[in-house]
């Protein structure tokens, strides 16, 4: 499937592509153009596959707090084979060779410039930050959306190649949803083996961090969330115990989680629910002195909770946004060193063709789909 060359005469004029003009009306197949060459430092994809995000459902609704500038291309995990090389652009962003026809995944983009890129150290709150699904498809070079035929990698986005183990499934997993749950772990910091987690929400985010926790060595991962067989999914990635939130109170699920960590609650709790309450349910998990991280806050809901708590109980509150190019070769290198023993496909619940974009984009919405795969080719 390599070779060493660019074939720009097999680039078609056109990609189709599933467009979002006006939020809350079904998302529409348009043909976008495709860009006749890539720039210094660019690349074109031919995508191969998009896993359906919870954001992707929320920015077609509007229901974001993020910046939109319609009309997109919607999707943002994607995973697809290089077509054109930009000059300069013949390796990826940790030095591997790129041929055409290597898979890869990229990233938003950071400058290197601002004060975020370079004194914070922190590329995912670049002040000239592009994201793709965000950007408009009447602009140059267009192709800034995952449920399109054809991509194209901006010169500043990070890409990295798929190691030949996984499939365009599990890729698609790292390019966003595992991406941020890495990115979630680095900004908690190390766990110690007697550090008892437990982890709010039972989506594709918090199923992925229970297999991140318990192969760092948490001494307990404890998964809360619902319906049943996310929860059964979780205990296949590793959760050694589950709560679910189905006939049950706030309250007798603080109890379960503190008769299971000697009275006091759990060490670390993290959040990946996207429920504004579930914030101050979290404060009230979390044992005194230990660590909160919140993930799945990007609505626009607020919650009420009391600030008090925080101080009372000394708590570490964190937040995790987005993940930058380490976070997305750390989700391709856990996923391919544990892929023998993690059920990472099993988190693939339906494969749809791009022109069913608008089934799975419900079904992902009424819950009926973990992580649904929109196959291009």
């Amino acid at each position: 499937m390599s070779g060493d060359t660019t074939d720009l005469a097999t680039l078609p004029e056109f990609s189709r592509a599933a467009v979002v003009r006006r939020f809350g009306e079904p998302v529409k197949i348009e043909c976008v153009p495709v860009p006749t060459a890539p720039e210094p430092g660019a690349l074109i994809v031919r995508t191969t596959a998009c896993s359906i995000c919870g954001t992707d459902v929320h920015l077609s609704r509007g229901n974001l707090s993020l910046a939109v500038d319609l009309p997109i291309i919607l999707g943002h995990e994607m995973v697809g084979r290089v077509v054109a090389i930009g000059a300069g652009a013949e390796r990826d962003s940790v030095g591997q060779k790129l041929a055409i026809g290597d898979r890869i995944l990229w990233t938003h983009t950071a400058c290197g410039k601002c004060f975020f890129c370079t004194v914070a150290r922190q590329p995912t709150l670049c002040e000239n930050r592009r994201a793709y699904m965000y950007e408009n498809i009447e602009k140059p070079p267009y192709l800034l959306g995952g449920f399109s035929e054809y991509g194209y990698v901006l010169p500043e986005s990070g890409r990295v190649r798929v190691p030949d183990n996984l499939d365009d499934g599990v890729a698609s997993l790292c390019s966003c949803a595992f991406r941020s749950v890495m990115n979630a772990f680095d900004n908690l910091g190390p766990i110690d083996p007697s550090e008892h987690v437990a982890i709010q929400g039972a989506g594709p985010l918090g199923i992925l961090a229970a297999a991140v926790a318990r192969v760092a060595g948490a001494r307990t991962v404890s998964v809360i969330g619902a319906p049943e067989a996310r929860l059964t999914l979780a205990r296949d990635f590793g959760a050694t115990h589950t709560f679910t939130i189905e006939g049950t109170t706030h309250d007798e699920r603080v109890a379960g989680l503190r008769a299971l960590t000697d009275g006091r609650g759990p060490d670390i709790v993290m959040e990946f629910t996207g429920f504004p309450d579930a914030f101050g349910q979290g404060l009230d998990i979390v044992r005194k002195g230990g660590r909160y991280l919140t993930v799945g806050q990007l609505g626009t809901g607020t919650t009420t909770f009391s600030p008090s708590t925080i101080v009372k109980k000394n708590i570490r509150v964190l937040g995790s946004f987005s993940g930058d190019v380490k976070s997305y070769w750390k989700a391709l290198q856990f996923a391919s060193a544990h892929i023998d023993h993690i059920p990472f496909g099993k988190m693939i619940t339906g494969r749809y063709t791009l022109d069913e974009v608008n089934v799975a984009l419900e079904r992902m919405h009424r819950l009926e789909e973990i992580k649904p795969l929109i196959v291009m080719a």
